[in-house]
């Protein structure tokens, strides 16, 4: 190998290895979701919205015409989920997750933290007699943004246990599924089951492929664009048509991959002996980091928030007021409170790799709640009514606030761990 073909070489892996880091993927997020809320609020909020809402795919196909913005959110997302999907499907059969005393605790907690924040916005729009309209809502403050979420963490928290992101990571794929589902069966008017039948044939033909070749799949890079992904597309587009969220394809799809036993828990390098879904993950990481993360990010966080009389306006709906408090106030006392109860009255145990300050730090960063909770205030108001914009605001001030709260608990606890790290203690072998 020549001296500058041998320099190509290593740059491009250096550049891939950067985009596979979790802190690429959430500093492009947030560069993302700050230029939409400059540009959003700004006097090229016409070019932005207009990007935005332009339509675009074959119309006449399948009925898949639809915004940018919705492309961004139900198609990219989707490779997004399945990735989450493939490292969920590794944390189950062979990782931290692989203890049914540790998996079911943030199945709970996920539950507890979509219940609280419901119970939180019914209880502050009924204490203010406000119309009976603005009940529709109650499902916008109960979902986590997992891209958000995790990614933040990742920012503020690059030395913390392993279990710590795991936690979080299930918990918002848990709340994310919760939310898909209230979407589906309160929001959805019918579920077209000749759909969700197909869907299932073809999830069941890609466990097989995956299963029945696995080394051929790994073997032949090219296999995966050929095959795969075209059957991948038909499953979310199938998904899509049954009228449930189309992203619950991709983490659908990811579990279908198999996953080896007694694999390294951080993939560096390709290795027959690792598997499929861990093989999967690193080839593709890089490009929900560098490219779906941020477009994604870009299209759905740029909300008109109208200045100083908007934010004003908000204030006084209980709208706006039960998200902010659903978000910042229900997830945690949702998520800790179910997490509590459960670690001290059942079987199941928190991971000792992290102490109950550390999940409360993450119990706020997960009342951040873009994504799901945008799409739910449209469905519940409609675009463009009051309550919709007021909603949105909402969700903007409720999540950056939680946020900001659960960097300020995380941050110290990061800290520490690093200096750990540093001293030779790792937090990960704490059991």
């Amino acid at each position: 190998m020549s001296t500058d073909t041998q320099t190509s070489s290593e740059s491009g892996g250096s550049v891939m290895d950067f985009l596979r880091k979790d802190t690429t993927g959430g500093l492009f997020l947030l560069i993302a979701m700050v230029l939409a809320l400059v540009l959003a609020n700004s006097p090229w909020s016409d070019f932005y919205f207009g990007l935005r809402d332009a339509e675009v795919g074959p119309g006449e196909v399948a009925g898949l015409q639809h915004t940018v913005g919705h492309w961004a959110a139900d198609g990219l997302l989707a490779v997004f989920f399945f990735l989450t999907g493939l490292e969920l499907k590794a944390e189950f059969v062979d990782g931290e997750l692989h203890n049914i005393r540790k998996a079911i605790l943030p199945v709970v907690a996920a539950a507890g933290g979509v219940l609280v924040p419901a119970l939180i916005f019914l209880g502050v729009n009924l204490a203010s007699g406000g119309e009976p309209t603005a009940l529709h809502g109650w499902a916008i403050p109960t979902a986590t943004d997992i891209a958000f979420a995790v990614s933040a963490l990742a920012v503020v928290g690059s030395s913390l246990p392993v279990a710590m992101r795991t936690f979080l990571l299930t918990l918002a794929v848990v709340d994310d599924l919760i939310a898909i589902a209230i979407i589906a069966f309160v929001y959805t008017e019918s579920v077209k089951f000749p759909f969700l039948i197909g869907a299932a044939v073809l999830l069941a033909l890609f466990w097989f492929l995956t299963h029945k070749y696995m080394t051929w799949f790994m073997d032949k890079h090219w296999a995966a664009w050929v095959i795969l992904l075209p059957i991948g597309l038909v499953t979310w587009w199938l998904v899509y048509e049954s009228g449930i969220h189309a992203t619950i394809a991709g983490v659908l799809l990811g579990f279908m991959v198999p996953v080896l036993k007694e694999k390294p828990r951080i993939i560096r390098e390709e290795d027959p002996r690792l598997g499929l879904a861990p093989t999967l993950e690193h080839r593709f990481r890089p490009l929900s980091n560098g490219v779906i993360i941020p477009v994604f990010a870009f299209f759905s966080a740029g909300v008109a928030v109208g200045g100083l009389s908007g934010i004003k306006d908000a204030a006084m709906d209980p709208v706006a007021l039960g998200i902010v408090a659903g978000l910042v106030l229900g997830k945690p006392l949702g998520i800790f409170g179910a997490a509590w109860l459960m670690d001290r009255f059942t079987s199941a145990e928190k991971d000792k790799d992290y102490t109950w300050l550390d999940m409360l730090g993450m119990t706020f960063v997960a009342g951040i709640g873009f994504t799901v909770s945008l799409l739910v205030a449209e469905l519940s108001f409609g675009e463009g009514s009051p309550h919709s914009d007021h909603a949105k605001v909402g969700i903007l001030c409720g999540s950056l606030l939680a946020a900001a709260i659960g960097a300020a608990f995380v941050a110290p606890r990061n800290a520490k761990y690093k200096a750990m790290r540093a001293a030779g203690n790792d937090p990960d072998t704490l059991d």
